[in-house]
């Protein structure tokens, strides 16, 4: 027997538990403020629209549905964006943000020869590391998250990066890091690319939350766009399970900037060559929907309401649990819970405490004390501010 997911695991026990209280905040999916899941105005017509085409379920290429992967790339590139206009980018469809970063992981095992070292935040989403060392890269590590001051080490993750050896990839979160929640700002995004561009390494880009994270896409694409402004060729997967709640319908993307246009044809020819015994050909639905939505006027901008909708939610449930703490009469500074940004935060909880929320007050976690923000409603934050209070008092 393999050990269960620690997260899945975390679901599991969730369930069992007949507590009415209970809370689960360690899936990572968005919930209404009634705590339900949620299916977006925009995605709904856009299924009234596929089903009343009566379209037929043929095959996709190997590269997936064409509108998709373009739309993708413009709307992770911008629309004005000099390497997308002049087409030396390629993009795969992919199965969601985790089958598209195994495409990428692959590729690179395959044609990379420069090194097989790929460098992660520490912490870092925890499936990173079994997608990359599965595709048979090498994991190292750069320091990014400070449990003291539960925010970025910049410093830290500066001078790990500084001597990177060079060629080595790394693995970037462009918005929303997952797990912490705490992203670079602008002014550091750009130290990063320089010293990026100064070790040469290959730039990995992680973007599974772009209009998630702050409410705009073009803000959390910035740090992507400005690493391809200063000239770094980069490597990207993108995932829209978050920002259109298309968690089933697998829907993602692979994209890999190029030299030229011809590259980016060589590129492409050898992904086709790379997917077709791993799964043939993505889904078709998920590609559609998601393509509807980006190229459809009226549907994109009722989408990029509802995804800013989405994430004022979250940024007002971590307002709203930091004031119910100070109620609750809590003298920790939690400003790290504001600071931070996206579904996840990084409470600063120590596993012993994490235990007690689950038996004392049957709050789900994980044990290096995340939390799934999407998981607390107005009904529950109080009752979650309480039981933190207790346990850190």
């Amino acid at each position: 027997m393999g050990p269960p997911d620690p997260i899945l695991g975390v679901t599991e026990a969730y369930k069992r538990d007949t507590n009415s209280k209970k809370m689960n905040l360690g899936v990572g999916a968005y919930r209404d403020d009634n705590g339900k899941p949620y299916v977006l105005n925009c995605v709904r017509k856009a299924e009234a629209m596929i089903a009343a085409k009566k379209m037929d379920k043929e095959y996709l290429p190997i590269g997936g549905l064409a509108d998709f992967t373009r739309a993708s790339a413009e709307l992770a590139l911008g629309e004005n964006s000099e390497a997308f206009k002049s087409g030396r980018y390629v993009t795969v469809q992919g199965i969601s943000g985790t089958g598209s970063l195994r495409i990428g992981a692959n590729f690179l095992q395959r044609f990379f020869k420069a090194s097989r070292d790929v460098y992660l935040p520490k912490p870092s989403w925890g499936n990173h590391t079994p997608i990359f060392r599965d595709a048979g890269m090498q994991l190292q590590a750069y320091r990014y998250y400070d449990p003291k001051t539960c925010s970025l080490d910049f410093s830290g993750a500066m001078d790990d990066i500084s001597k990177i050896p060079e060629k080595s990839i790394i693995l970037l979160h462009a918005c929303a890091h997952n797990p912490t929640g705490v992203d670079p700002r602008q002014e550091q995004w750009k130290e990063l690319a320089a010293t990026v561009k100064k070790r040469n390494l290959l730039v990995y880009f992680d973007m599974a939350y772009q209009g998630f994270a702050s409410g705009d896409i073009n803000r959390d694409a910035w740090a992507v766009r400005y690493f391809i402004d200063q000239g770094i060729n980069i490597v990207l997967s993108q995932s829209f399970a978050k920002n259109m709640g298309l968690y089933g319908e697998r829907a993602g993307a692979f994209t890999v900037i190029c030299s030229d246009a011809d590259e980016a044809k060589r590129v492409e020819s050898q992904l086709k060559i790379l997917i077709r015994p791993m799964y043939s050909n993505p889904p078709v639905n998920g590609a559609r929907i998601a393509s509807l939505i980006l190229n459809t006027p009226d549907l994109r901008k009722e989408w990029l309401t509802e995804v800013k909708g989405m994430a004022d939610r979250i940024i007002s449930m971590r307002t709203q649990l930091v004031s119910n703490l100070k109620k609750e009469g809590s003298s920790h500074n939690w400003q790290h819970i504001t600071d931070q940004i996206g579904m996840f935060c990084f409470t600063g909880l120590k596993p012993e405490q994490v235990e007690r929320l689950i038996k004392e007050f049957s709050v789900y976690m994980t044990k290096d004390g995340r939390i799934s923000v999407a998981g607390v409603t107005s009904g529950n934050v109080g009752y979650l501010a309480h039981a933190i209070h207790q346990v850190t008092k």
